[in-house]
């Protein structure tokens, strides 16, 4: 089991980032700030204008260190991606796999994303008592999972995920405090209209950035998945096995943020075309938390060891990678009970 490693936000502009001996050094205005062991960091995560020296940018690809440039904002713009590791059998079986036979792990992948969900209403319903609203999504959710047990075709498992996620967050509303000041009234992004969407999106691509790194680490190609479509420049695998985490990982966090009055409606500013960024404060304060949540430790429903929450991408990625090597006669896609 590969140890947890830290991830390392840059989001003061006019950060300069460079290696000194084994160390990483953060300098901000000339003044160093920060000065790590280079060695204990998995993740970089850059935001606005934030320079990195060529000889660091060679030791993250050396190193496979994820080295992740975003907009000040958290629009994801590039990333540096070291020499591609692990056996080209493995991938082979990935394209094979992706181009004649997806549905199978396409309908893993799903069935643990609206299990997820109907969990998060659930739990909503069992703190708050019953709500009529809630309790109808949940029971539209059940049959979604019953449809796509017979589901044989990738057209029709996104027409039940995207019913689905709609059922879903159209009561997404009611899982918000009443006194939060928050309103949701319904899913938008590129750009996100509200301080919901605006955190769910930035969270999302977060994850998203962790799991390809981890898709890489084990030698697969994060680009070809078997529920996304390919699309240049979008790592398809990476949000396939990020549908998996969406409700409990980051909807439940984005939740827990807002109503603990962590993140509150002035934390936001909207910008003249409407698009809603959050403010540097409370993306620290997000970063935070996301570190947080990645040190707690919980029981892997599959494997039944305890394992760090930062590792659970790395955990399917490599269960996904012994499927495809034949070693496990289905993926097992990742699902709290």
């Amino acid at each position: 089991m590969r140890k947890l490693q830290n991830t390392l936000y840059i989001t003061t502009q006019g950060s300069y980032l460079h290696k000194e001996r084994e160390t990483l050094v953060v300098e901000q205005e000339r003044k160093k700030v920060a000065q790590l062991p280079v060695h204990s960091i998995g993740h970089i995560f850059c935001f606005g204008n934030v320079l990195v020296s060529p000889f660091l940018m060679g030791f993250c690809g050396e190193n496979n260190v994820n080295l992740a440039f975003f907009t000040e904002n958290g629009r994801f713009l590039g990333r540096l991606q070291g020499r591609q590791s692990g056996n080209v059998l493995l991938r082979r079986a990935q394209y094979r796999l992706s181009e004649h036979n997806p549905v199978p792990i396409a309908r893993h992948i799903i069935a643990a994303k609206i299990q997820s969900g109907k969990r998060v209403l659930q739990r909503r319903l069992r703190n708050h008592g019953d709500q009529e609203e809630v309790q109808a999504a949940v029971s539209a959710l059940n049959f979604s999972l019953q449809q796509l047990k017979r589901a044989e075709s990738l057209e029709l498992i996104r027409g039940i995920e995207g019913d689905a996620a709609a059922r879903y967050f159209g009561v997404f509303r009611h899982l918000l405090r009443e006194n939060s000041g928050f309103a949701f009234d319904g899913r938008n992004r590129r750009p996100p209209r509200d301080g919901v969407n605006a955190l769910l999106s930035f969270v999302y691509s977060i994850l998203g950035k962790d799991i390809s790194g981890a898709l890489q680490g084990v030698g697969l190609d994060p680009q070809v998945g078997f529920l996304h479509a390919d699309r240049p420049g979008r790592d398809s695998l990476a949000q396939d096995i990020l549908e998996e985490f969406r409700a409990w990982w980051a909807d439940r966090l984005v939740l827990s943020l807002i109503n603990r009055g962590q993140i509150k409606p002035q934390d936001f500013v909207t910008e003249a075309g409407g698009a809603v960024n959050i403010k540097p404060e409370a993306r620290k304060l997000l970063f935070q938390t996301l570190q947080a949540k990645k040190q707690e430790k919980i029981v892997h429903p599959f494997l039944q060891e305890e394992v760090a929450v930062g590792l659970l991408p790395h955990i399917q990625a490599m269960l996904l990678a012994r499927h495809l090597r034949g070693d496990l006669a289905e993926y097992p896609p990742f699902l709290m009970r």
